[in-house]
């Protein structure tokens, strides 16, 4: 699996797009002209087509009078799935919440006035202090049956600090209608084996990183609540920069497909792949 450092997946998968057709286990009857009766049974592990779309998000912005106002510009995606819907809208309050600090149950709009209000404030610090800048879009880079990989991107500017191409993945059950960590997926038998497989790709990347970041960072990295994803040759996971320790790269840890199938819930693997 080689997932572009940009990721990762922007334009790598964007195209197993396909999906299902409705998702019905209900039988019909169809009656022939001689009364006879045919039944058929549609298959009911086929789910609806989300027929994404691209879309800005609703959201409420504050009034500004003067030139330096905030900069908010939230690209959400739109699908025909209710519940999918509201998850992509939950994710994105926490990717928006993580840029400031906050990690709380909000909704979108909630987390947009929590964003504000923190622009505001450190304008109200200083009068050359510019309002922050943000830049949110979504992407569903892949989907195999019920399983959809989000993908969530930020640029912004705060307190003269820019950070661009920042980026969050999650992975959503939409016909358990929950979000999925790698603790949901990995084999209870495996998880040692999984933990192996980590802590080696942890212990060469650290070798790549400068001596106080080898000094601050953990010995371990714990990796049961991380992003991952997911694609035709197998699941990753990912760290941003500065998420395991200040100063530090970013990290991304691809499984092959064989590792994959080793460490996978049998029944997740079967869907997944």
């Amino acid at each position: 699996m080689k997932l572009s450092k940009e990721v990762v997946l922007g334009s790598v998968i964007g195209l197993s797009l396909v999906l299902s057709g409705c998702d019905q286990g209900e039988k019909e009857s169809l009656t022939t002209p001689k009364n006879e009766k045919i039944t058929v049974v549609k298959n009911a592990d086929v789910l609806p087509y989300l027929n994404i779309q691209e879309q800005p998000a609703k959201i409420a912005l504050p009034f500004c009078e003067n030139k330096n106002c905030i900069n908010l510009d939230i690209q959400t995606l739109d699908t025909v799935d209710p519940w999918m819907n509201q998850w992509i809208e939950k994710q994105q309050a926490k990717v928006i919440q993580d840029q400031i600090g906050l990690k709380q149950d909000m909704s979108l709009q909630q987390a947009i006035n929590a964003y504000v209000k923190k622009s505001d404030a450190w304008q109200a610090q200083l009068n050359l202090n510019k309002a922050y800048e943000l830049s949110l879009y979504t992407r569903i880079p892949y989907q195999r049956n019920q399983y959809v990989l989000m993908q969530i991107g930020v640029d912004s500017k705060q307190e003269n600090v820019s950070v661009h191409e920042r980026y969050y993945f999650f992975v959503a059950d939409r016909r358990q209608q929950k979000m999925l960590t790698p603790l949901d997926i990995i084999d209870s038998k495996q998880q040692l084996l999984m933990d192996q497989i980590i802590q080696q790709a942890y212990q060469a990347w650290l070798k790549e990183n400068n001596s106080q970041v080898q000094q601050k960072a953990p010995k371990k990295l714990y990796w049961g609540q991380a992003d991952w994803f997911f694609d035709q040759e197998g699941i990753g996971l990912h760290f941003r920069s500065h998420e395991i320790s200040k100063d530090a790269k970013q990290l991304d840890i691809y499984l092959t497909k064989q590792q994959t199938q080793q460490v996978l819930k049998a029944e997740i693997y079967q869907h997944m792949f």
